[in-house]
């Protein structure tokens, strides 16, 4: 498996490399937007460690550019920016996780292997609720014969109500496991319901059944009769 590190600060990118490669990995490294932007072109790895500080272009446009291109590729934020916003922009602009530095090598190591079994389970991946069909392999979302375009995050917290159907989610949930934020210091209450607001908008406005229902003062549900 190849795995792409993309860090300017040559130091940290060796330590990555080194790691990386001992635990079984094939590295490439590049320190620019614009190296990032050719090799996942031309040499597509199978996961991108992606700093978001990079000296010639946002890491954030470099992963925008990334899913513009059609590129499903799973892509990890590594960067010192932690704050909440910080880390609902990466994760909406189709990033799969985010650590913040300095972290835990063995963590991000196990990131890395969850995140390529993600991949290998989703490739022929179609989830079904009821009318709704969730294309994992082309991000695509269809019910009945309406197709629904949304955006990264919609997509993830889409699918994960779908991998729960008929069960309710608590919020703490949906950030531990949608926005992978383990400790709250700041709720993610109001981004989570405004991601819910938007999804009942696209997935539930002009048909007769509302499949997001909330679940008051518990979280969401998404019901689909059997």
């Amino acid at each position: 498996m190849r795995v792409m590190v993309v860090e300017d600060d040559k130091t940290m990118a060796a330590a990555l490399a080194k790691g990386i490669t001992e635990d079984g990995y094939t590295v490439t490294s590049c320190g620019t937007a614009a190296e990032s932007l050719r090799l996942i072109e031309y040499e597509p790895p199978d996961l991108v460690i992606l700093d978001l500080g990079l000296p010639d272009r946002s890491g954030l446009e470099v992963l925008q550019s990334f899913r513009a291109r059609g590129s499903r590729t799973p892509v990890i934020i590594l960067t010192a920016r932690d704050t909440v916003r910080d880390r609902v922009k990466g994760l909406d602009a189709g990033a799969d996780d985010y650590l913040i530095k300095p972290f835990a090598f063995a963590e991000l190591l196990a990131r890395i292997r969850a995140r390529l079994r993600h991949a290998e389970v989703q490739e022929s991946a179609i989830l079904r609720a009821g009318e709704l069909a969730i294309d994992v392999l082309n991000r695509r979302v269809v019910r009945g014969s309406h197709e629904i375009v949304l955006t990264a995050q919609e997509f993830e917290l889409l699918r994960y109500l779908v991998m729960n159907a008929g069960k309710t989610v608590s919020r703490d949930m949906i950030a531990r496991d949608v926005w992978r934020i383990e400790s709250r210091v700041t709720p993610l209450d109001n981004v989570i319901d405004v991601h819910i607001s938007h999804l009942r908008a696209k997935v539930d406005r002009g048909f007769d059944k509302e499949l997001i229902q909330t679940v008051w003062g518990v979280g969401f549900a998404l019901k689909v009769d059997e």
